[in-house]
């Protein structure tokens, strides 16, 4: 089969591979869509030790099984495989499963191929009328929903349903909708890159290039030290902070400021199996919107689509690559 391997610092090859091979359990997918996620970049950059050169990269995917009973199924594919059976999987808290793996991450190979094989608990069915490119945005959105609903649990209810969100990027405006989905409308989205701005903008968001005032949920969707940093400064008091960026690992909270107005920090990563099958029934009953601000490319120009990405030059928050073309 064909695969986008990450062959060291910048440097990605499309090639020939051996066969995904469906194990006792799994399902053999062809892969139709699969997303270009930040961590991918992380990855790309030589920022992230646990993917190591050669790899696999990509996790945002959506397919076809092929083979066994559930041949021709449309399904999207939650990459987060745990144990089931520790007690955070048991607590549905799966993604603390100290056994936890994620497709695109050593031992597993990842999705920028042509076939991957999933456990069949990681998949969920796609309706016929949802299209499988939209079906993969089901991960990164995941992702956002699970730091939504934390920083909303942990609000004060009498707060104003008012946010900022740190980033518009996938999952900055996915944080966005879920943010809307979930019943705080008044949503501002901090982006520096005036192109992705405009873009933002003409979808309909709330764009500013530096916020200020103060904020009771804030969603920090990059994770540096500059954004932690404001979103410590920007958070009002008895305010939440969600941290879903992993952008680099230290510096920029202001933790006195935390401490003397009680700001509450939540560190959320990806999301549970719920959290994934909510989401994707937000995608199919048309909770998150239309959800078309993906960029389609073919699988086969995926090292231009990293190089576009790495000079900033791609306004839209997300790539979807075309394993077949």
């Amino acid at each position: 089969m064909k695969a986008l391997v990450y062959e060291g610092v910048e440097v990605l090859g499309y090639r020939d591979v051996p066969d995904a091979v469906a194990e006792q359990g799994e399902h053999l997918i062809r892969v139709e869509a699969v997303g270009i996620c930040g961590s991918d970049m992380h990855a790309y950059l030589g920022h992230d030790a646990r993917r190591p050169a050669p790899l696999i990269l990509g996790h945002e995917a959506a397919g076809v099984v092929v083979g066994g009973e559930m041949d021709g199924r449309r399904v999207t594919v939650n990459p987060l495989v745990t144990c089931g059976m520790c007690p955070a999987c048991a607590s549905a808290r799966e993604n603390l499963c100290p056994d936890r793996q994620i497709i695109s991450m050593p031992p597993r190979e990842g999705a920028f191929a042509q076939y991957i094989a999933m456990p069949n608990r990681n998949l969920v069915t796609v309706p016929d009328d949802i299209p499988l490119a939209r079906a993969a945005l089901a991960e990164p959105l995941a992702v956002s929903w699970h730091a939504v609903r934390l920083a909303l649990a942990a609000r004060h209810p009498t707060d104003e349903r008012r946010a900022l969100v740190i980033g518009g990027g996938a999952i900055g405006l996915a944080a966005a909708l879920a943010l809307r989905a979930m019943g705080v409308s008044n949503v501002t989205i901090v982006e520096p890159n005036a192109a992705r701005r405009d873009f933002l903008a003409a979808l309909g968001e709330r764009t500013v290039s530096k916020a200020e005032g103060q904020y009771p949920v804030l969603i920090d969707a990059v994770g540096y030290a500059a954004t932690r940093a404001a979103a410590s400064a920007l958070a009002s008091p008895g305010g939440v902070i969600a941290h879903v960026g992993l952008g680099e690992d230290a510096g920029g909270l202001d933790v006195r400021r935390m401490t003397l107005q009680e700001i509450t920090f939540i560190g959320t990563y990806t999301y549970t199996a719920q959290d994934f099958r909510d989401t994707a029934a937000a995608i199919f009953d048309g909770s998150l919107g239309a959800l078309d601000w993906c960029l389609h490319m073919p699988l086969s120009e995926g090292a231009a689509a990293f190089a576009a990405l790495r000079q900033g030059e791609v306004a839209e928050p997300k790539i979807i690559l075309d394993p077949w073309t």
